[in-house]
């Protein structure tokens, strides 16, 4: 209880010290509780029945409530950078770990902010593979929390179709998925920095069109794990330049091949390595080399990984992890469709019904926000959550269970004496707490 009160009034101090500041503060923080709160959806509707109902939010109208959930004066930015400094410990071996992916919001209605014909390439064959829908480019941090990997949402951007901006007539400068993911890891790393960037992402994100940019803005802090395509081309690192001939070094060697006629040719070289991937210890057999690659224009670290049937490659442009750390690291990356799941799914960011854009926008901060708190709570957890539902194959707990944690907590009667709703007495809340708990 004391724990949520501390970590809650640190974001409530971000807000105004006036009247009104104060009572903007309590609805924020208290909006956050209803959202993680597991029996109640994120509908602006619900939460506010939710603060009616559970937290006694009496004097509060439908009509202020909703000029509040979609105002522009709700300070996000500072609000995220005090959240990311309250997560414990956030590097990873010395490291920030960034997962790096995008997803979609399907909609029904045409004058709802952000969306537009989108391609599905996850789409069943039940499914439209062009839904109307939100694009969202997100970035998380990955961190282990009581011994299973978990991705926090730090960020994340509209994106728009260059077709769609000229066609709205709106003021709006295009930007690429590449930019609206450097633009974002640059504020993640300016709150960061003296931490080394490490961004893990799937093969559509990392190439040129994203390390090239990354590298112009962060220098030697930002490096990159993601998958080779098959059909890149490889080349061997540059000899000594024998003393007296003209002209100038080289940058690369011989072309040695694509990572798929290497896969066969390194097949019976691999090695085995134990590595803790996807929640247990597994072996995995791979290969590795430092090679030059000319789409990124650097040496990097690839790792030919072979399973049963089936292989594939992945590099690393920071030559000094191990190749454990580059398996355990890209698998790690699945959490970020976790992280999909929870959002749209458990918090509910895709049941939202709001259509304009600083209330679509403030929904998604909220429900982001939501997630980042509910597994910094976690972390500041002395014991490590049960887990409610066995599922076979998997021991660690979920982020039901963090949340069903948590809402214990903020259902508390001394959680509303410490932190109490507007409108409410406030006299003498902390010793009126410690006489409860003593009694």
């Amino acid at each position: 209880m004391y724990m949520l009160h501390s970590l809650l009034s640190e974001i409530k101090a971000e807000f105004a010290w006036s009247q009104k500041g104060k009572e903007r503060g309590a609805w924020f923080i208290y909006t956050l509780i209803a959202i993680i709160l597991p029996f109640t959806s994120s509908k602006t509707s619900n939460l506010l029945r939710t603060l009616r109902t559970l937290f006694g939010f009496n004097r509060i109208g439908r009509k202020r409530y909703y000029t509040f959930m979609a105002s522009s004066k709700i300070p996000w930015k500072a609000i995220w950078v005090k959240v990311w400094q309250m997560i414990p410990e956030p590097e990873t071996n010395g490291r920030l770990l960034v997962a790096l992916d995008d997803f979609i919001n399907p909609k029904t209605g045409k004058k709802i902010f952000a969306c537009a014909r989108v391609f599905d390439h996850a789409a069943k064959e039940n499914q439209s593979r062009y839904p109307w829908a939100q694009n969202v480019v997100s970035i998380g941090l990955l961190k282990v929390i009581k011994g299973r990997w978990a991705c926090l949402p730090l960020c994340f951007r509209f994106y728009h179709q260059r077709k769609e901006i000229l066609g709205s007539g709106k003021p709006m400068e295009f930007q690429s998925k590449h930019q609206q993911a450097v633009s974002m890891i640059d504020e993640v790393a300016t709150a960061f920095p003296d931490a080394d960037i490490t961004v893990v992402a799937d093969s559509w994100f990392g190439n040129s069109g994203m390390w090239k940019p990354l590298r112009e803005r962060l220098g030697k802090r930002a490096h990159m794990i993601s998958r080779l395509r098959a059909n890149n081309n490889l080349f061997a690192k540059p000899e000594a330049r024998k003393t007296g001939r003209p002209g100038r070094p080289r940058k690369y060697g011989k072309k040695i091949g694509t990572p798929s006629s290497l896969a066969v040719k390194y097949r019976n070289m691999a090695t085995e390595y134990k590595v803790d991937l996807y929640g247990r210890e597994r072996s995995v057999y791979a290969y590795d080399m430092v090679i030059m690659l000319k789409t990124l224009k650097c040496a990097v670290r690839v790792l030919w990984i072979y399973r049963k049937t089936q292989w594939l490659a992945l590099y690393s442009t920071d030559l000094g992890l191990s190749v454990s750390e580059i398996i355990e690291y890209y698998g790690a990356r699945w959490k970020i469709e976790a992280l999909f799941k929870e959002l749209k799914r458990d918090i509910g960011s895709a049941d939202t019904q709001t259509r304009n854009e600083m209330a679509v926008t403030n929904h998604l901060d909220f429900c982001m926000m939501a997630t980042t708190i509910t597994w910094v709570y976690a972390c500041k957890l002395e014991k490590t959550p049960n887990r409610r539902h066995a599922v076979h194959g998997r021991k660690h707990f979920a982020f039901s269970d963090v949340r069903r944690v948590l809402a214990k907590a903020a259902l508390s009667k001394d959680f509303t004496i410490l932190c109490p709703p507007p409108g409410k007495p406030a006299d003498n809340s902390v010793i009126n707490a410690l006489l409860r708990l003593a009694a």
